[in-house]
């Protein structure tokens, strides 16, 4: 037995780790949206780990993370409430977010 064999992965076994986005990931979203101002969305690509996740960040760097399912459902959700979409691995993400996170290192532990 071989500790550092490589087996062929098997092409018909689903790599998702993690779960699909849901109703009440979009619904959180939307509430964010509504309840804060100066919201942007920055999103991040479907991962073998998680699937497709839009990052939203208020004025004063409070986010949240949820699941979309696809780029284009988190552009829907944009359009709708006319919310600028960046891609997070192209843009990266604003310094006031980072800021919040050292304001508050509860947030961190989840």
């Amino acid at each position: 037995m071989g500790w550092f064999s490589r087996r062929a992965a098997d092409p018909t076994t689903p790599t998702k780790l993690d779960r699909e986005a849901t109703r009440d990931d979009l619904a959180a979203l939307e509430a964010f949206v509504t309840s804060r101002r100066g919201v942007e969305f920055y999103l991040e690509p479907e991962t073998t780990a998680t699937d497709t996740t839009v990052v939203a960040i208020a004025h004063d760097g409070e986010w949240i993370r949820r699941r979309t399912g696809s780029p284009r459902a988190a552009g829907k959700i944009a359009q709708k409430h006319a919310v600028p979409l960046y891609e997070a691995a192209r843009t990266g993400y604003p310094e006031r977010m980072r800021a919040w996170n050292r304001a508050h290192p509860e947030r961190r532990a989840r």
